[in-house]
């Protein structure tokens, strides 16, 4: 079972108080948004890293 949103259900499920924030929220809002997603990615990063070392076959003693 996938965790993955679509677009239109991340839409959907927007509360009214992030619709009607300030510029200023939003701003600091999109910045968090950002950051999630680099932490994501980062993740994934690291994930792949760790499968290569240990399908390598490199092991310390």
């Amino acid at each position: 079972m996938s965790r993955d949103l679509s677009l239109q259900q991340i839409a959907e499920g927007i509360p009214k108080s992030v619709l009607n924030a300030s510029d200023k929220d939003l701003e600091g809002f999109q910045r968090i948004m950002d950051e999630t997603v680099k932490l994501r990615e980062s993740h994934k990063n690291l994930q792949k890293m760790i499968q290569s070392y240990a399908s390598s076959g490199i092991r310390s003693s």
